[in-house]
């Protein structure tokens, strides 16, 4: 595995990404935690800012892990994540935070980028995970002119991308947060969720996701 990410990095951008690809961290068994560790380990801060949506009071919490080259992850967020805005997040029943935990390098790279575009910036961020996921073929196919292509259409230049991705700062604070969640809170798969800490893995319609949430919201 680490061969195969290893060589889809040099497929990308030279600087910076071979080091990446390195440091993505190996999916280990799971071992079992208290849930109550788990709540509070996930509300932590992690080394990158939190992209998150919604009224801080909101009762329900979730919490997603993905990756850019994930099918599963692009399905939620075009079919299920709207819905879930218009419904729960902006009426403030719901904070909602995007976590990265890219599979592989281009995923990496794009979750970089989208860092770089959006400054932080959670409405800006997520604009830029909705336009990588529409694009989710092309940049598992092509991921050097994808990554540039992306660039171009927020402003950025293609010296500009390649500075991007070769921020070490920033290749070593999103290596540390997915090792986080692989270590602590055993998170070895996208998309994961945690909904007030409670572990969810896998693809989620909307209709699974409600009937977890209602029973939330009526305590």
């Amino acid at each position: 595995m680490q061969g195969i990410r290893q060589t889809i990095a040099r497929a990308l951008l030279p600087a910076g990404l071979v080091a990446l690809a390195a440091m993505l961290p190996l999916a280990l068994p799971r071992q079992a935690v208290a849930q109550s560790v788990i709540a509070a380990e996930v509300a932590k801060p992690v080394s990158l800012p939190d992209i998150a949506i919604g009224s801080p009071k909101a009762p329900v919490t979730i919490t997603e892990y993905a990756s850019m080259s994930c099918p599963h992850c692009a399905a939620f967020g075009e079919n299920v994540f709207p819905m879930l805005r218009s419904r729960y997040i902006d009426t403030g029943k719901v904070r909602f935070v995007f976590r990265e935990f890219p599979l592989d390098a281009a995923a990496a790279a794009s979750s970089i980028l989208a860092r770089c575009i959006s400054k932080n910036d959670p409405e800006k961020y997520l604009a830029v995970v909705e336009t990588v996921f529409k694009l989710q073929a092309r940049l598992m196919a092509e991921p050097k002119e994808t990554l540039y292509f992306v660039g171009q259409q927020n402003g950025l230049s293609e010296k500009e991308v390649e500075a991007c991705e070769s921020d070490r700062t920033m290749i070593e604070k999103l290596s540390a947060d997915q090792r986080f969640a692989l270590d602590t809170l055993k998170v070895d798969s996208t998309p994961t969720f945690f909904i007030n800490g409670q572990k969810y893995k896998g693809a989620m319609s909307y209709e699974e996701l409600e009937a977890l949430l209602k029973p939330l919201l009526k305590r």
